[in-house]
């Protein structure tokens, strides 16, 4: 049984909103059911990454119960939980639910609070500074006070800059294409250009990531709607087919990883390709993770774009990834500069994109397939979608 993207809806976003979580996904919600051209009945299924959370509610403030109750769904299935192939793993629960007969049309959301909670609370990272006993993954990491993402990811980037030669400039690339897509975007939270100048003079965070390195931390609900193909054939939007996805983990599961700067990313991008006869060349346009850009690096090289310890030779200069590049990345200005969705974001603009509907920022020709990756370190989950 096909599984498509029947439609898609995304609140308002922005640094501190005046609205809850649950109100921001009831929004997305709304929007993406119109899209689609459903009601609330036809819904029969809810699935959320990673769902609520009291101990991180600025993380994820909203559970899948949450919303049922909201709308008032009646549902055959839902799920939500942290483990899984990152935050595309909803999707990929939710496309596997439908494959098994378990559901016919699934609404999945990412929300989160956490421009408003790093506002109240001076810290929007996941892991607590509190001098508390750790265990699992983390009681390799935190005592040694590497905290936040920030400290992981540059110990990456540090090794990948040893083996390979990469160099500041090179990954400065990826930041620089986000804030000259994110200005043709009227959502993105930052639409003005930067210069290789300003990042190279801006505040260093964790060697050698600097503050252009890091995404912004944003209130958003992004929803996503994935229907049977039989389900959706009258429905009023064109359907996106998910055409493969990866979801893999045959690594270390955990941060400290033996073969870095390798991660989760690569096992997914092998299973994604394994799964279809489309090949990287095939690909018009790729939406790729950027909470870091060092991660952007990882999914170019983890996808087949290029090979491993090629990616800064490959984003040099900037014009491979230009919107009117060979691999147009990230049109909508990805998390550096549109804002922190939490990976949806990426799926929403991939549809957007396929259905040639971007208006100024829309990558030129014909648009029939979107690579998407999401996830960093231990986790990474992988969409390969194509318009038919």
């Amino acid at each position: 049984m096909d599984v498509v993207i029947s439609g898609i809806g995304q609140s308002a976003v922005g640094r501190r909103l005046e609205r809850s979580g649950l109100g921001l996904t009831v929004d997305a919600t709304l929007e993406a059911l119109a899209d689609a051209g459903l009601e609330v009945p036809d819904i029969d299924g809810i699935a959320t990454y990673p769902g609520f959370r009291p101990d991180m509610p600025a993380f994820s403030p909203v559970s899948s119960l949450d919303l049922k109750e909201a709308l008032g769904f009646r549902l055959d299935w839902y799920s939500g939980g942290l483990e899984g192939p990152a935050q595309l793993g909803a999707l990929i629960n939710a496309y596997a639910a439908i494959k098994a007969g378990l559901a016919r049309h699934v609404v999945c959301f990412r929300t989160v609070k956490e421009g408003t909670g790093g506002a109240a609370w001076k810290q929007s990272s996941l892991p607590s500074t509190e001098r508390t006993r750790v265990s699992g993954e983390f009681q390799w990491i935190l005592p040694f006070n590497a905290i936040s993402a920030t400290n992981w990811l540059s110990l990456y980037a540090q090794r990948h800059f040893h083996l390979y030669g990469t160099t500041r400039e090179q990954m400065a690339q990826i930041s620089l294409n986000a804030r000259r897509n994110g200005a043709l975007n009227p959502k993105a939270l930052y639409r003005e250009a930067i210069t290789l100048d300003d990042y190279l003079s801006s505040r260093m965070i964790s060697t050698p990531l600097c503050l252009f390195d890091c995404d912004t931390p944003s209130d958003a609900s992004t929803v996503i709607i994935l229907s049977s193909a039989d389900a959706a054939r009258d429905l009023k939007s064109t359907p996106v087919h998910i055409d493969s996805v990866g979801s893999a983990i045959h690594g270390k599961a955990s941060w400290d990883q033996a073969d870095m700067p390798s991660m989760a990313a690569f096992d997914a991008g092998r299973m994604l390709w394994s799964r279809t006869d489309w090949k990287p060349a095939d690909v018009d346009v790729a939406l790729l993770y950027d909470g870091f850009t060092f991660l952007t690096l990882t999914w170019l090289e983890a996808m087949g774009f290029c090979g491993v310890g090629e990616s800064g030779a490959f984003v040099d200069g900037g014009a491979r990834i230009a919107r009117d590049g060979v691999l147009p990345l990230n049109p909508h200005g990805g998390q550096l500069a549109a804002g922190r969705t939490h990976g949806f974001g990426f799926v929403h603009e991939a549809v957007t994109q396929l259905r040639g509907l971007g208006g100024d920022r829309q990558v030129a020709g014909d648009v029939k397939l979107a690579a998407v990756g999401a996830g960093g370190g231990p986790i990474g989950g992988a969409l390969l979608l194509a318009r038919r």
